[in-house]
């Protein structure tokens, strides 16, 4: 995916060894140390014919083998922290780091203060432009309509998908005509999406738009919806903050803890709700049903988001590079 992606926006893309070795068996273990030491080679070579005066980093183990041949030819790194605590990956390579970007200031207990400078998420640059009177154009919805934006993430999210086609008949009860689900399914589930939506009545077809992935289109269904349901990964911390989005965040229950930290922040500052993902199915419609209800409530958390939005990360980490790199 990450080749797709960097390679769309005409970047070259060159790619690594690495393999996980925490939370593994003993033979994957094994396996990633021979390519953790091969994808120090791999970055070592691709370093030295490229000659950076700056490396910057993110999560993942992909990047432990760069972080470890950029520390080795002494290239300053900076090492950029999405989430608001570091998994062991991020930490290591937070050691290894010259500067350390964060989201929030709440990495503040995990980074010491010496390396930590917090530039706040990302977004990119379609966020910036979207409005929601373009983006309720873009999908064909009126003005009035309430919208629930569902969000399984770029692969899927089988829990949230689930729950939404368990409790369609629910969500598009014929008496609320002015409400659309807008969802986006993930490629994993979108042939049984795809079914269901086409068994529909044409009544609840029209009020049901799913897609199984959108890129540049994700800004506008963002800004066209009243309230999402997703994960809590570290998007959650930079692009929901950036357009105001109410959202019942549903951590993934079977990861490093971090998707809890980060719904955590956000409901702790009233800018969203959690609902865990066992009790997503029977819980899905009346939690958001009831937000939907309360306007207050979610203008209340739209201000809390605005409130906690860096709209300015890229352009701060890039700054940071620069600095770095003089």
């Amino acid at each position: 995916m990450e080749r797709d992606l960097v390679c769309r926006e005409g970047i070259e893309f060159a790619s690594i060894q690495a393999g996980a070795m925490h939370g593994v068996g003993a033979a994957r273990m094994a396996r990633g140390v021979v390519k953790l030491i091969a994808g120090v080679w791999d970055a070592s070579g691709i370093i030295r014919r490229f000659k950076p005066d700056v490396v910057l980093l993110t999560g993942g183990f992909v990047g432990v083998p760069v972080s470890v041949a950029a520390w080795l030819r002494h290239i300053p790194a900076v090492v950029y922290l999405p989430d608001i605590e570091p998994g062991l990956a991020l930490k290591v390579m937070a050691k290894l780091a010259t500067k350390v970007a964060t989201t929030t200031e709440a990495s503040g207990q995990f980074i010491p203060k010496s390396k930590m400078v917090v530039t706040g998420y990302p977004v990119r640059e379609v966020f910036c432009a979207v409005t929601r009177e373009s983006a309720r154009a873009h999908f064909g919805i009126a003005p009035e309509d309430k919208v629930l934006l569902v969000v399984g993430g770029s692969k899927g999210a089988l829990s949230i998908n689930q729950a939404v086609l368990r409790n369609l008949a629910d969500l598009l009860d014929p008496r609320e005509r002015g409400f659309i689900v807008l969802h986006v399914t993930g490629n994993w589930d979108w042939d049984e999406v795809h079914a269901a939506r086409e068994a529909l009545a044409p009544e609840q077809k029209a009020r049901y738009l799913a897609f199984p992935y959108l890129h540049e289109d994700m800004a506008d269904a963002m800004a066209a919806a009243d309230l999402a349901v997703c994960r809590s990964g570290a998007s959650a911390l930079g692009e929901l903050p950036f357009l105001g989005l109410p959202a019942v965040l549903v951590p993934y229950p079977y990861a490093w803890r971090y998707q809890k930290v980060n719904a955590q922040y956000l409901a702790e500052r009233g800018a969203a709700v959690i609902l865990e993902d066992a009790r997503l199915t029977g819980e899905l419609v009346p939690t958001v049903k009831k937000l939907l209800a309360d306007p207050e409530r979610l203008s209340m958390m739209r201000q809390a988001l605005l409130g906690m939005s860096g709209r300015e990360g890229a352009q701060s980490i890039a700054q940071l590079l620069i600095h770095m790199s003089a």
